[in-house]
């Protein structure tokens, strides 16, 4: 899971503020505050046909070069957060499980130096990677490095649909790699897509099935969906497959909400279940409204620094990025500080994703009003008579009911269903 885009507002790049406490405006508490880290690594052997992330295939990659770009980027941004909590380190993309061990291990280690505050066996420190037969034999180094929970693009457990999904391993290959993982790490996610052209709930139920069999503790199952730009796009538009109608999709749902709980896995957010000690630390930061640093191409962040909340967004292209990171040190594209009114709309489109929801004390901490202050009073009074929202004891939830229809409950709530926007 790529770090979260955020909303930016063209601003130009300016010199962020340091975190010395003498400067107006600095709280001594954001010192210490935890932050979550995002590594984007953008290249893939092969692009998706779904796949709208920021990936591309490349002939050839300069591994010395790309870390240390990686490393004088971690480093333009310790002054500013010196004193941090680092909580989790996430490497995203494209194919991280591409990346040199080596490089990974660099990122890690300099991680660590910068902000050394919390004990290294309470660091979460995820990978993603592709389940063929040739990125499983990294396993044993990728373990060596420091990484301690892999997140496996399995997709699916049905040939036809890994080829539909134009994804280049097998089903029995990605099984073989969910063993393989759980040999080298202690905790192992695996990624699946579903409400996928044609499939039934007993194909699906059985999928999952297969999956529980090799002792998963973590789920992330999403809904597949058509995003503009890809070959997808083009081609769901030509009829050239359709998707599950709506009835169908929720029917979907529901039914894996009901094989994972007989399974112990719960679902916590909308399309992660989990057994209670493996929830993602790391993405529970985006859900929660925490702050977290993006590095690498077209990686997004938001940070608390010297009182100012500000969301920061790197070039894209990775040529771009790595001149950008020769010229100044980072590669910031645009910082935008973040209002209060963007900071409740980002905080319910992320927080009610949860299965716990948002709590009124979280909400304030963050915006500095409560729910009536910057939400649709009305909308949230009708989605609560209508059992699609939850305000009970200081906590603002999406019900079941609610959470089937979550979009249309969150445009609601932020008033963008009747404006249209």
């Amino acid at each position: 899971m790529a770090a979260p885009d955020l909303p930016t507002g063209g601003l130009p790049t300016a010199s962020l503020p340091t975190a010395d406490p003498a400067a107006p405006g600095f709280a001594p508490e954001i010192r210490a505050r935890p932050m979550a880290l995002y590594v984007h690594w953008p290249f893939c052997a092969s692009k998706c046909p779904y796949c709208d992330f920021n990936s591309h295939v490349a002939d050839s990659i300069d591994q010395d070069s790309w870390r240390r770009a990686y490393l004088t980027e971690l480093d333009s941004w310790a002054p500013a957060l010196a004193g941090r909590r680092l909580t989790s380190i996430f490497f995203g993309g494209g194919t991280p499980s591409l990346m040199d061990p080596d490089t990974a291990a660099a990122v890690i280690g300099r991680a660590r130096e910068i902000w050394p505050d919390n004990p290294g066996a309470d660091l979460e420190i995820t990978l993603e990677a592709n389940p063929n037969s040739a990125e499983a034999a990294r396993f044993e180094a990728l373990r060596a490095a420091g990484i301690n929970r892999l997140s496996l693009g399995v997709q699916a457990l049905d040939d036809s649909a890994l080829a539909f999904l134009g994804r280049t391993h097998s089903a029995a290959e990605a099984q073989a790699a969910v063993t393989r993982a759980k040999a080298h790490f202690p905790r192992v996610n695996a990624d699946m897509i579903y409400a996928r052209p044609g499939q039934t709930i007993t194909a699906w139920q059985e999928e999952l099935a297969r999956l529980m069999g090799e002792g998963l503790g973590h789920l992330s199952l999403y809904q597949l969906t058509i995003e503009r730009g890809t070959p997808f796009f083009s081609a769901h538009r030509r009829g050239d497959f359709t998707l599950p109608s709506d009835d169908d999709q929720a029917g979907l749902y529901l039914a894996t909400g009901e094989v994972l709980a007989r399974a112990g896995l719960a679902a916590y957010e909308v399309s992660n279940y989990a057994r209670a000690d493996e929830q993602c630390r790391h993405n529970l930061t985006y859900w929660r409204y925490g702050d977290f640093l993006g590095i690498g191409p077209g990686a997004h962040g938001r940070l608390l620094l010297a009182g100012t909340a500000l969301a920061t967004e790197n070039y894209r292209a990775p040529a771009d990025w790595l001149a950008a990171v020769g010229r100044c040190g980072r590669g910031i594209k645009e910082e935008t500080p973040l209002t209060a009114m963007v900071r409740a709309q980002e905080m319910v489109i992320m927080g009610l994703r949860l299965e716990v929801g948002i709590t009124a004390a979280d909400f304030r901490a963050v915006t500095g009003g409560d729910f009536t202050d910057y939400l649709d009073r009305a909308a949230m009074a009708r989605l609560t008579q209508g059992g699609y929202l939850s305000r009970q004891r200081g906590r603002l939830k999406a019900t079941p009911e609610g959470r089937l229809r979550l979009d249309s409950v969150i445009a609601s709530l932020l008033g963008t269903a009747r404006r249209g926007s």
